[in-house]
Protein backbone atom coordinates (compact mmCIF):
# COMPACT_ATOMS: atom_id res chain seq x y z
CA UNK A 1 0.00 0.00 0.00
CA UNK A 2 1.32 3.28 -1.08
CA UNK A 3 2.58 5.82 1.99
CA UNK A 4 -0.25 8.08 0.84
CA UNK A 5 -3.20 5.61 1.46
CA UNK A 6 -4.56 4.07 4.16
CA UNK A 7 -7.61 1.32 5.02
CA UNK A 8 -11.28 1.46 6.80
CA UNK A 9 -13.27 -1.58 7.34
CA UNK A 10 -16.51 -2.08 7.88
CA UNK A 11 -19.96 -1.16 5.85
CA UNK A 12 -20.80 1.64 8.68
CA UNK A 13 -17.28 3.07 7.81
CA UNK A 14 -17.13 2.79 4.34
CA UNK A 15 -20.49 3.57 3.10
CA UNK A 16 -19.94 7.22 5.05
CA UNK A 17 -16.86 7.70 3.50
CA UNK A 18 -18.39 7.49 -0.11
CA UNK A 19 -21.11 10.14 0.95
CA UNK A 20 -18.71 12.58 2.53
CA UNK A 21 -15.60 12.15 0.63
CA UNK A 22 -15.89 10.06 -2.63
CA UNK A 23 -12.63 11.38 -4.23
CA UNK A 24 -11.03 10.51 -1.06
CA UNK A 25 -11.78 6.44 -1.52
CA UNK A 26 -9.32 4.66 -3.81
CA UNK A 27 -11.03 1.47 -4.37
CA UNK A 28 -13.53 -1.11 -1.89
CA UNK A 29 -12.21 -4.52 -1.64
CA UNK A 30 -15.87 -6.71 -1.02
CA UNK A 31 -15.92 -10.52 -0.37
CA UNK A 32 -17.06 -12.56 -3.03
CA UNK A 33 -19.18 -14.22 -1.26
CA UNK A 34 -21.45 -10.89 0.03
CA UNK A 35 -24.35 -10.96 -2.54
CA UNK A 36 -27.11 -9.46 -0.05
CA UNK A 37 -28.65 -5.91 -0.13
CA UNK A 38 -25.90 -4.13 2.24
CA UNK A 39 -23.44 -5.56 -0.42
CA UNK A 40 -25.99 -4.50 -3.06
CA UNK A 41 -26.36 -1.18 -1.80
CA UNK A 42 -22.65 -0.82 -1.30
CA UNK A 43 -21.83 -1.46 -5.02
CA UNK A 44 -24.24 0.76 -6.48
CA UNK A 45 -23.48 3.77 -4.03
CA UNK A 46 -19.46 3.01 -5.52
CA UNK A 47 -20.22 3.38 -8.76
CA UNK A 48 -22.50 6.37 -8.23
CA UNK A 49 -19.00 7.67 -6.72
CA UNK A 50 -16.95 6.27 -9.66
CA UNK A 51 -15.28 4.15 -7.26
CA UNK A 52 -13.98 0.83 -8.10
CA UNK A 53 -15.72 -2.39 -6.22
CA UNK A 54 -13.04 -5.40 -6.31
CA UNK A 55 -14.26 -8.55 -5.46
CA UNK A 56 -11.44 -10.64 -3.54
CA UNK A 57 -12.03 -13.76 -1.07
CA UNK A 58 -12.22 -13.48 2.53
CA UNK A 59 -8.37 -14.62 3.25
CA UNK A 60 -7.56 -11.34 1.57
CA UNK A 61 -9.87 -9.34 3.34
CA UNK A 62 -8.99 -10.72 6.74
CA UNK A 63 -4.85 -10.32 5.79
CA UNK A 64 -5.72 -6.74 5.03
CA UNK A 65 -7.72 -5.64 8.63
CA UNK A 66 -6.05 -8.40 10.91
CA UNK A 67 -7.69 -9.27 14.14
CA UNK A 68 -10.43 -6.70 13.06
CA UNK A 69 -14.43 -7.57 11.98
CA UNK A 70 -14.23 -6.22 8.61
CA UNK A 71 -17.85 -7.22 8.05
CA UNK A 72 -16.81 -8.34 4.08
CA UNK A 73 -15.49 -4.80 2.81
CA UNK A 74 -12.70 -3.21 3.63
CA UNK A 75 -11.40 -0.13 1.49
CA UNK A 76 -8.29 1.82 0.48
CA UNK A 77 -8.42 5.76 0.74
CA UNK A 78 -6.41 8.87 1.01
CA UNK A 79 -4.42 9.32 4.09
CA UNK A 80 -5.12 12.82 4.84
CA UNK A 81 -8.06 13.72 6.19
CA UNK A 82 -10.21 15.68 3.90
CA UNK A 83 -10.59 19.80 5.47
CA UNK A 84 -14.26 20.07 6.53
CA UNK A 85 -15.77 23.37 7.70
CA UNK A 86 -18.67 24.05 9.93
CA UNK A 87 -20.75 25.26 6.61
CA UNK A 88 -19.65 22.11 4.95
CA UNK A 89 -21.76 20.15 7.93
CA UNK A 90 -24.74 22.55 8.73
CA UNK A 91 -26.00 22.84 5.49
CA UNK A 92 -26.36 19.65 4.18
CA UNK A 93 -28.41 18.21 7.12
CA UNK A 94 -31.46 16.01 6.64
CA UNK A 95 -32.25 16.85 10.63
CA UNK A 96 -31.68 19.01 13.58
CA UNK A 97 -27.57 19.58 14.27
CA UNK A 98 -26.19 17.53 17.09
CA UNK A 99 -22.64 18.61 17.09
CA UNK A 100 -20.35 17.74 20.34
CA UNK A 101 -17.72 21.12 20.45
CA UNK A 102 -14.78 19.93 22.86
CA UNK A 103 -12.66 22.61 24.63
CA UNK A 104 -8.92 21.72 25.68
CA UNK A 105 -8.66 18.20 24.48
CA UNK A 106 -5.42 17.44 24.12
CA UNK A 107 -4.96 13.52 24.68
CA UNK A 108 -5.33 11.53 21.35
CA UNK A 109 -6.57 8.64 23.07
CA UNK A 110 -9.79 10.90 24.45
CA UNK A 111 -10.18 12.36 21.46
CA UNK A 112 -10.34 9.07 19.72
CA UNK A 113 -12.88 8.06 22.00
CA UNK A 114 -15.04 11.23 21.60
CA UNK A 115 -15.22 10.54 18.01
CA UNK A 116 -16.48 6.55 18.62
CA UNK A 117 -19.03 8.18 21.20
CA UNK A 118 -20.18 10.81 18.62
CA UNK A 119 -20.32 8.20 15.91
CA UNK A 120 -22.62 6.21 17.81
CA UNK A 121 -25.25 8.64 19.32
CA UNK A 122 -25.08 9.97 15.63
CA UNK A 123 -23.90 13.37 15.76
CA UNK A 124 -22.91 15.33 13.07
CA UNK A 125 -19.66 16.87 13.80
CA UNK A 126 -17.30 17.52 16.44
CA UNK A 127 -15.30 20.47 16.95
CA UNK A 128 -12.01 21.10 18.32
CA UNK A 129 -9.75 24.55 17.61
CA UNK A 130 -6.32 24.71 16.36
CA UNK A 131 -4.95 25.38 19.46
CA UNK A 132 -4.58 24.16 23.17
CA UNK A 133 -6.02 20.75 21.15
CA UNK A 134 -4.22 17.59 19.74
CA UNK A 135 -5.43 17.32 16.30
CA UNK A 136 -6.80 14.17 14.16
CA UNK A 137 -3.41 12.46 14.68
CA UNK A 138 -2.78 8.96 13.88
CA UNK A 139 -3.10 7.69 17.29
CA UNK A 140 -6.62 9.63 17.72
CA UNK A 141 -7.52 7.78 14.26
CA UNK A 142 -6.67 4.08 15.52
CA UNK A 143 -8.69 4.57 18.79
CA UNK A 144 -11.36 5.98 16.92
CA UNK A 145 -11.67 2.84 15.37
CA UNK A 146 -13.07 4.05 12.09
CA UNK A 147 -14.95 7.31 13.23
CA UNK A 148 -12.84 9.32 12.19
CA UNK A 149 -14.23 8.55 8.90
CA UNK A 150 -17.69 8.62 9.35
CA UNK A 151 -17.72 12.17 11.69
CA UNK A 152 -16.27 15.39 10.24
CA UNK A 153 -14.06 16.81 13.02
CA UNK A 154 -14.14 20.35 12.78
CA UNK A 155 -10.93 22.40 13.29
CA UNK A 156 -11.72 25.69 14.42
CA UNK A 157 -9.39 29.26 14.64
CA UNK A 158 -11.33 30.96 17.24
CA UNK A 159 -13.56 28.39 19.50
CA UNK A 160 -16.02 31.37 21.33
CA UNK A 161 -15.98 32.94 17.58
CA UNK A 162 -17.27 29.38 16.40
CA UNK A 163 -19.99 28.94 18.99
CA UNK A 164 -21.44 32.33 18.30
CA UNK A 165 -21.50 31.13 14.67
CA UNK A 166 -23.41 28.22 15.67
CA UNK A 167 -25.57 29.59 17.78
CA UNK A 168 -26.75 32.58 14.33
CA UNK A 169 -27.85 29.14 13.00
CA UNK A 170 -29.87 28.33 15.45
CA UNK A 171 -28.38 25.55 17.64
CA UNK A 172 -28.72 25.35 21.03
CA UNK A 173 -25.28 25.56 23.01
CA UNK A 174 -24.96 23.56 26.49
CA UNK A 175 -21.74 23.60 28.20
CA UNK A 176 -21.24 21.07 30.26
CA UNK A 177 -19.75 22.17 33.55
CA UNK A 178 -19.89 20.47 37.00
CA UNK A 179 -21.16 23.83 39.12
CA UNK A 180 -23.98 24.19 37.22
CA UNK A 181 -27.63 24.59 38.75
CA UNK A 182 -29.12 22.71 36.32
CA UNK A 183 -28.38 18.80 35.40
CA UNK A 184 -28.97 17.34 31.42
CA UNK A 185 -31.44 15.62 32.05
CA UNK A 186 -33.72 18.91 33.06
CA UNK A 187 -33.04 20.73 29.74
CA UNK A 188 -35.11 20.22 26.78
CA UNK A 189 -32.71 18.95 24.03
CA UNK A 190 -35.45 18.11 20.58
CA UNK A 191 -34.07 20.89 18.46
CA UNK A 192 -30.62 21.60 16.89
CA UNK A 193 -27.97 21.14 20.05
CA UNK A 194 -24.43 21.69 20.67
CA UNK A 195 -22.71 20.00 23.45
CA UNK A 196 -19.61 21.71 24.92
CA UNK A 197 -17.29 19.48 26.98
CA UNK A 198 -13.72 20.69 28.20
CA UNK A 199 -10.84 18.47 29.32
CA UNK A 200 -11.51 16.49 32.55
CA UNK A 201 -10.58 18.12 35.15
CA UNK A 202 -9.97 21.48 33.75
CA UNK A 203 -13.35 21.95 32.05
CA UNK A 204 -14.10 24.75 29.96
CA UNK A 205 -12.25 27.87 29.28
CA UNK A 206 -14.08 31.32 31.07
CA UNK A 207 -15.02 32.42 27.35
CA UNK A 208 -16.05 29.52 25.95
CA UNK A 209 -18.57 29.46 29.31
CA UNK A 210 -19.65 32.70 28.65
CA UNK A 211 -20.66 32.17 25.05
CA UNK A 212 -22.45 28.83 25.75
CA UNK A 213 -26.22 29.50 25.91
CA UNK A 214 -26.92 27.64 29.15
CA UNK A 215 -24.76 25.53 31.21
CA UNK A 216 -25.57 21.91 32.58
CA UNK A 217 -24.16 19.09 35.29
CA UNK A 218 -24.30 15.49 34.74
CA UNK A 219 -25.28 14.49 38.30
CA UNK A 220 -22.80 12.37 40.29
CA UNK A 221 -23.70 9.89 43.06
CA UNK A 222 -20.66 8.64 44.08
CA UNK A 223 -17.15 10.06 45.33
CA UNK A 224 -15.67 11.05 42.14
CA UNK A 225 -16.16 14.84 40.90
CA UNK A 226 -15.08 14.82 37.40
CA UNK A 227 -15.95 11.80 34.61
CA UNK A 228 -13.73 10.94 31.47
CA UNK A 229 -14.53 13.32 28.29
CA UNK A 230 -15.39 10.64 26.32
CA UNK A 231 -17.59 9.58 28.96
CA UNK A 232 -19.36 12.70 29.61
CA UNK A 233 -19.64 13.17 26.14
CA UNK A 234 -21.56 9.93 25.20
CA UNK A 235 -23.86 10.54 28.43
CA UNK A 236 -24.81 14.20 27.00
CA UNK A 237 -25.12 12.85 23.30
CA UNK A 238 -27.29 9.98 24.30
CA UNK A 239 -29.89 12.19 26.31
CA UNK A 240 -30.43 14.21 23.17
CA UNK A 241 -30.78 11.52 21.18
CA UNK A 242 -33.20 10.10 23.93
CA UNK A 243 -35.53 13.49 23.77
CA UNK A 244 -35.54 13.27 19.75
CA UNK A 245 -37.08 9.43 20.10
Amino acid sequence: MADDTRLIHGFHAVIAKLRHDPEGVREIYLAAARHDNRARDLVQLAESRGVRVTSVDAARLDSMAPGARHQGVVAKVAAQQRFVTLDDVLDNLAEPALLLVLDGVTDPHNLGACLRVADAAGAHAVVAPKDRACGLNATAIKVASGAADTVPYVVVTNLARSLREIKERGIWTIGAAGEATKDLYAIEQKGATAWVLGAEGEGLRRLTRETCDELARIPMYGSVESLNVSVASGICLFEARRQRS
